[in-house]
């Protein structure tokens, strides 16, 4: 009995770690993941830190709330235009003077919150701190690269690049958290120098770096713009023939005869070649972007809120334990979810993870310890990670697959600007009834996100059980 036990844990084991134990076993891989991790923990700690160091000296949550929002939007803004600078010249050449770039702004925003300076000069300084290398999407870049055609493989290294996500936000949120307690320079210390190593790990591996379009249009003879160029027109190709495949597959779905299947994807075919583009904004898509602009919105202003109740009761000291609690549940959920064959339909885990999320970050404004919150947390922190998978998962049945990433843009740009959103107004409730009414706001917020998500549940629901999309292309 004992030995089918030990058996049948040693399966599950396999089960969830043996494929991300093939890919780290393949060489160089484990060096460029990892550092990649290590680089990325401005992410989880930058934004902590920033609101605990400005509040601790200049007693402004508003203040904190705001600084905030404008690296956060600044973030979003920037991300997509240090990517486009990545494919085209390459992940060092770009990479390390944004490094240098990050490292100046952290040193000024430090030196000049111990100065006490007017905040009109905060809020110059802080966009810079969101110039921080893609590191997420250059390791995918690799994984992708070095995965080739096996489908399979890449689908496992994107799964295991998100594990490794939500592993920095379980070590950088209550690192952050805690340092930033003790002391703000402490805290940017230690993440510039996590940037310095983990970017060292990553880009000195060269074996595993895919080739930027400057190598590849010197290697066929030609200018990058030439290069471009060509590169341009084949993907316009590829793009007509994804739209006639996918209006064939539309069309087919509503029931339509041969004939009109075919007139339907020949005009697909010629509105792709033209140029033209369908709009990808139906009400399933807005339903989810506006959801994920709350989704954001609330998860934001609980951190702030949270911060200020652990400060009114004198706990301040263990904030980085109650966020631990939710990044490792998180992480949790996120190592389950993926391990399993789901055959429960779709848009029901969406809403039961959501419903998950949602209700149980807004009955924080009742919580009357900070335990309370951090069980709170612990419990539901195992949908945070399914709830995003979800909502990629939504991506393929809502937009087309032309436009997937287009769609994946916009949801999370949504999910960004509602997160700095959130910590401005939270800060300014705060500042005004404590942290009471910072949790009012993200009860509201919850609410509304989850009513929101309500609304487009036909949509969803609908597109879920008739996809469009049936792969993604690489």
């Amino acid at each position: 009995m004992a030995s089918n036990h030990t058996n049948g844990v040693h399966d599950v084991v396999h089960r969830i770690f043996g494929g991300y134990a093939e890919l780290l076993r393949i060489p160089h891989t484990a060096r460029f993941a990892v550092g990649s991790v290590i680089a990325c923990m401005p992410f989880p700690m930058v934004g902590m830190t920033m609101t605990i160091m400005t509040q601790q000296y200049y007693g402004n949550y508003a203040l904190a709330g705001a600084l905030t929002a404008v690296q956060a939007i600044a973030g979003a803004v920037l991300s997509p235009v240090l990517g486009t600078l990545v494919d085209r010249f390459g992940q060092r050449a770009v990479s390390i003077p944004t490094i240098v770039v990050w490292m100046v702004a952290a040193t000024s925003f430090v030196s000049c919150v111990l100065a006490h300076v007017d905040p009109v000069v905060l809020y110059c300084i802080v966009p810079f701190l969101a110039a921080v290398p893609p590191w997420g999407a250059m390791s995918r870049a690799r994984w992708t690269y070095l995965m080739g055609n096996d489908r399979q493989g890449v689908n496992r290294a994107l799964s295991l690049s998100g594990v490794f996500d939500e592993a920095m936000w379980v070590v950088g949120n209550p690192l952050a958290s805690t340092l930033a307690v003790i002391s703000g320079v402490l805290s940017f210390s230690v993440t510039g120098l996590c940037v310095l190593i983990g970017a060292l790990m990553f880009l000195t591996e060269f074996t595993t770096c895919p080739p930027s379009q400057t190598q590849l249009a010197r290697e066929a003879g030609l200018t990058r713009k030439e290069f471009r160029s060509r590169e341009d027109e084949q993907a316009r190709l590829m793009r007509a023939q994804s739209a006639a495949d996918d209006a064939r597959v539309r069309a087919k779905s509503e029931g339509l005869g041969d004939a009109a299947v075919q007139q339907a994807a020949r005009e697909a075919y010629n509105r792709a070649m033209s140029g033209k583009k369908d709009s990808i904004w139906g009400p399933g898509l807005i339903a989810v972007c506006v959801t994920w602009f709350g989704l954001g919105a609330f998860q934001s202003a609980a951190g702030i809120s949270i911060v200020a109740f652990a400060t009114e009761v004198n706990m301040k000291q263990y904030t980085g334990f109650v966020f631990a609690c939710f990044s490792v549940s998180s992480l949790a959920g996120a190592l389950l979810y993926g391990a399993k064959n789901w055959t429960i339909p779709l848009w029901k885990r969406f809403y039961v993870c959501l419903a998950v999320v949602n209700l149980g970050i807004g009955s924080f404004l009742f919580a009357k310890h900070l335990w309370v919150i951090m069980v709170i947390y612990l419990i539901i922190g195992v949908c945070q990670s399914p709830t995003w998978i979800n909502g990629n998962q939504l991506m393929l049945h809502l937009v087309p697959q032309t436009r997937f990433t287009e769609g994946m843009a916009w949801m999370g740009a949504m999910n960004a600007i509602g997160g700095s959103a959130g910590s401005a107004i939270a800060g300014v409730f705060i500042d005004r009834n404590g942290s009471h009414g910072g949790f009012m706001v993200v009860t509201a917020l919850a609410l509304v996100s989850l009513a929101i998500a309500l609304l487009g549940f036909k949509q969803i629901k609908t597109s879920t059980e008739t996809p469009v999309l049936t792969e993604i292309s690489a």
